[in-house]
């Protein structure tokens, strides 16, 4: 908690005890309060409490130790990619995928202003990495000098922290409120179709079988065995069985480069035939398939 500039820690304290009162509606996020995180936890429960963590292993923990019922965790955005290491870190974590929400990320530019009420100029701009990503055009333009900072409202506390009128920050509409900042400028995204797509996670995972009739999703990981178009085979059956694979990407475990693992997203779940055949092919052609959750659809793909 220490780790929070001072004035999101009245917050944060303030909702950590919210949220420890009644674990069982309590959703871990990733940030200060009024990073866009905390917006989606809103937006997927709106009866949730949400208690923020300052990195997202603190979130994932948060829910292995039973002080929150899930979390929320943003894995890729529309504009710059994947967000969070949930490769590496849902595995290792134990946690299960039961849930999916999509969010429209609109960015504002914040600061303190001047005593006559004016702002600006400003020679930095506070935000997340991703904040910065989405809106390195704007930034540029206008000669201002990106810093990157540990999550979008984080780097409005910090701003306010700091006392510095050259200093800005990237953040949700939300944090300028929390944090008393004047908003400069609104929607300063590169795109105005600018989405972040979070996953929401729990100890237990969703029953396949549960989900029978309602679209949805299955996430796993994979490495293929060490051979001549392994890939090229083990994916195959996706193909000959009409199962469609909406996301694909791989990354190293380790330091040897030998082997690739390989994260993927298909429409379906396990019980329906199809998927079935192609979970089965999938598995002869490689070392281990592990399942990371089956859950419902929040958007259509394709």
């Amino acid at each position: 908690m220490n780790s929070y500039p001072k004035p999101a820690l009245e917050l944060v304290s303030r909702m950590a005890d919210a949220a420890a009162a009644d674990p069982a509606r309590a959703m871990a996020f990733q940030g200060a309060p009024g990073c866009n995180s905390h917006r989606a936890a809103l937006e997927y429960d709106s009866h949730a409490l949400p208690l923020p963590c300052f990195s997202f292993e603190d979130a994932l923990d948060a829910v292995k130790e039973g002080r929150a019922e899930r979390a929320i965790i943003p894995i890729e955005n529309s504009q710059h990619g994947r967000v969070a290491d949930i490769h590496f870190l849902l595995p290792e974590s134990g946690l299960s995928i039961v849930g999916e929400h999509f969010m429209a990320i609109h960015h504002a530019l914040m600061a303190l202003p001047h005593a006559d009420g004016s702002t600006g100029p400003f020679s930095a701009a506070y935000s997340h990495p991703q904040g910065l990503g989405q809106s390195r055009h704007y930034l540029r333009e206008r000669g201002i000098v990106p810093m990157a900072y540990a999550d979008t409202a984080g780097a409005a506390a910090l701003v306010r922290e700091l006392g510095d009128t050259g200093a800005c920050a990237i953040a949700p509409r939300l944090a300028a409120e929390l944090y008393d900042l004047q908003i400069v400028e609104e929607n300063v995204e590169d795109a105005a179709n600018n989405t972040t797509r979070f996953v929401v996670l729990a100890r237990e995972p969703l029953d396949p079988f549960a989900l029978k009739g309602e679209k949805a999703m299955t996430t796993f990981i994979f490495e293929v065995k060490n051979i001549a178009a392994a890939l090229y085979k083990a994916l195959g059956g996706f193909a000959t069985n009409g199962v469609n694979m909406t996301k694909l990407e791989s990354y190293q475990i380790g330091a040897s480069f030998a082997a690739t693992t390989f994260y993927a997203d298909i429409e379906g779940a396990p019980g329906d035939p199809r998927v079935d055949s192609a979970l089965q092919e999938l598995a002869f052609h490689c070392k281990y398939v592990r399942p990371l959750g089956t859950y419902r659809q929040a958007r259509a793909r394709g």
